[in-house]
């Protein structure tokens, strides 16, 4: 059997009982696994221990989730304390990645934290109203409701003529998941938007820094992915990024 390529998944650090642990939900990796075809490993949020440059050139490619914890607002210059929870090791270390990544000329792919702090790392900046602002849809479900009824809130993106999305899904728009309190605030120079929700607020972008493909969206992909033929696409772009087909 051929080897197959072998994504990198960043974790973060999580409470375990009374230890800290590092920890990927696993609808992250088993989506990634089965619709991109790829081996896995876990990205330590380590960075006193080990830099990114370190593992990144022995991957095919590196994919940030999302995660409980925001993007601490310093990274984006912002001088405001925001709300947490926090992960600055996780912070530190997707500067590290982004940066090795790019170096290396890997695929990069994101989602909702992922997506966040790729445009954050490329010099962008993020807002922290998405769910309260006035002037923009709710982005999030109500307080109150459960888990599994979060990702039942969705609204429909439209979809960037042209671009990599809109290729593949042959459409105008799509309805999406829509589970996030932050958003793009500024977007980082050299991204280019491939979605956005009605209100505008940019949704997913790509890039082709230093050549190889960088594809990250707000929303969340590998939930329930299985019984859902958009979210699966988008995992087999990543297996095509991986593969030096996209």
């Amino acid at each position: 059997m051929s080897e197959r390529p072998v994504l990198g998944i960043i974790a973060c650090n999580r409470m375990v009982g009374t230890e800290v642990a590092q920890a990927v939900v696993n609808r992250y990796a088993t989506a990634a696994m089965r619709h991109a075809d790829c081996a896995a490993l876990i990205i330590p949020s380590l960075p006193d221990l080990m830099h990114a440059r370190e593992v990144v050139g022995r991957l095919d490619g590196v994919l940030l989730t999302g995660t409980p914890s925001n993007v601490a607002p310093a990274r984006y210059g912002d001088t405001a304390a925001g709300e947490g929870p926090f992960d600055p090791d996780r912070d530190r270390m997707m500067i590290e990645l982004v940066e090795a990544v790019i170096v290396a000329r890997r695929p990069l792919f994101g989602i909702c934290r992922g997506f966040q702090e790729i445009n954050v790392a490329l010099g962008g900046t993020l807002r922290r109203d998405t769910s309260a602002s006035e002037t923009l849809l709710h982005h999030h479900a109500p307080d109150g409701v459960d888990f599994d009824a979060m990702f039942d809130h969705r609204h429909k993106v439209e979809l960037v003529k042209g671009g990599i999305l809109a290729t593949a899904y042959d459409a105008p728009s799509i309805e999406v998941n829509s589970v996030h309190y932050q958003g793009v605030g500024k977007l980082a120079d050299g991204l280019t938007i491939e979605a956005q929700a009605p209100d505008g607020l940019v949704e997913a972008y790509s890039a082709r820094p230093n050549g190889a493909p960088l594809l990250a969206v707000q929303w969340h992909p590998e939930w329930a992915t299985d019984a859902n033929e958009q979210s699966q696409t988008y995992f087999r772009l990543l297996g095509q990024a991986l593969r030096g087909a996209l």
